[in-house]
């Protein structure tokens, strides 16, 4: 748990936006992770089959009745920090993409998975992650290119 606990963390964020709701996906992911042991193929690394059950916990939190009628916007108690990457116009852009497109820049910056990695991860295949990243530089790319004529 020590070992794939932030980068889980890190990953559950993303998805939710939210501390609390991350924290628990986390929790859960390890609990079915501790469930399902016995199933696991070693087919995956530990890490892409952790994150794999990590990305449906969060999307099933997602499609959540609660989850769509709650204000995650909400402020946080006082003291109490978001667990987010740096807040810059880069991270802000890759957070607005389409959950599609961002759960694969996600995999493969932020958790420096490989194509064939996140391919396993997220149950498509291979070419579909190329094609989804090759998407997410091109809106990337426009979005760079429309901050530099504003500066």
């Amino acid at each position: 748990m020590a070992r794939w606990e932030v980068s889980l963390l890190r990953m559950c964020y993303a998805y939710l936006r939210d501390t609390a709701l991350a924290e628990d996906a986390v929790q859960e992911t390890f609990l079915k992770a501790w469930k399902g042991y016995d199933c696991f193929r070693g087919e995956a690394t530990d890490k892409t089959w952790l994150l794999r059950i990590a990305v449906n916990t969060c999307k099933d939190l997602r499609k959540s009745a609660w989850f769509r009628h709650t204000d995650r916007g909400a402020a946080l108690p006082e003291g109490q920090e978001p667990f987010t990457p740096t807040d810059d116009a880069l991270t802000r852009a890759v957070m607005a993409l389409r959950p599609k497109l961002r759960e694969v820049v996600l995999l493969r910056y932020y958790q420096d998975l490989t194509g064939e990695e996140i391919a396993q991860t997220l149950g498509i295949a291979r070419a579909t992650v190329y094609n989804r990243l090759n998407r997410a530089q091109v809106l990337l790319q426009t979005e760079w290119e429309a901050w530099q004529h504003e500066a």
